[in-house]
């Protein structure tokens, strides 16, 4: 049993206190004609040189801005798509989407975290973005589930996380709830929100310190 929060939170959450800048075309150089040839007797020669470095440039233009347009999806689907999963000897795992720029997480630290709770066949059983409040705990003390700890705190080839940093966590189920599951209302496995022995997913978003 998680010890008592000071914080108002929902029946679930006291569970969990267990390229580069484009640039001018540069006209390309027109080569000179050969020795045979008196360029002042071929005009023809020059207009055909100019269409050419016309089309190139406005081609060139064209891949560029593409290029460019492509940037911020990138960087969207590596927030909001898929995130690639690091696996620490511990059995968690883990994938940065938002690498913070504040101070590191410390053991003992009263913090503030936002986060999505989720089973692996993606049903969402907990989020304090629907409260409108972030989770306030003390880090890296055991008022939270190992996991989360050893997740926001860092360890075993794991970094701290940042404040402002927002983390994927994969759960196995010794540092989530374990056998005995988690909102159980009776004795069946299908009567507890978290099933026993299962691995969850948090999306956590690290705020910060928090004020004591």
């Amino acid at each position: 049993m998680a010890p008592p929060s000071t914080s108002t939170t929902s029946p679930l959450s006291r569970l969990l206190l267990s390229l580069p800048k484009p640039g001018a075309a540069r006209p390309a150089r027109a080569s000179p004609p050969p020795p045979c040839q008196d360029s002042s007797k071929s005009p023809a020669s020059g207009l055909v040189i100019r269409r050419r470095e016309a089309a190139a440039a406005v081609l060139s233009s064209a891949v560029l801005s593409r290029f460019l347009l492509l940037l911020p999806a990138a960087a969207d689907a590596v927030e909001g798509g898929e995130c690639p999963l690091e696996v620490a000897p511990s059995g968690l795992a883990f994938c940065d989407r938002v690498v913070g720029t504040g101070a590191a997480a410390q053991q003992g630290q009263l913090i503030k975290a936002h986060y999505t709770g989720r089973l692996e066949d993606g049903t969402v059983f907990d989020s304090s973005y629907k409260r409108g409040k972030p989770l306030t705990f003390r880090v890296g003390v055991g008022e939270v589930i190992k996991g989360w700890d050893q997740g926001i705190v860092g360890g075993e080839g794991i970094p701290p996380m940042l404040a402002g940093g927002k983390r994927t966590l994969k759960l196995p189920p010794a540092l989530a709830y374990g056998e005995k599951g988690a909102g159980c209302r009776g004795w069946e496995p299908t009567s507890c929100v978290i099933p026993p022995n299962s691995t969850l997913l948090f999306d956590v978003e690290y705020v910060g310190r928090a004020i004591s």
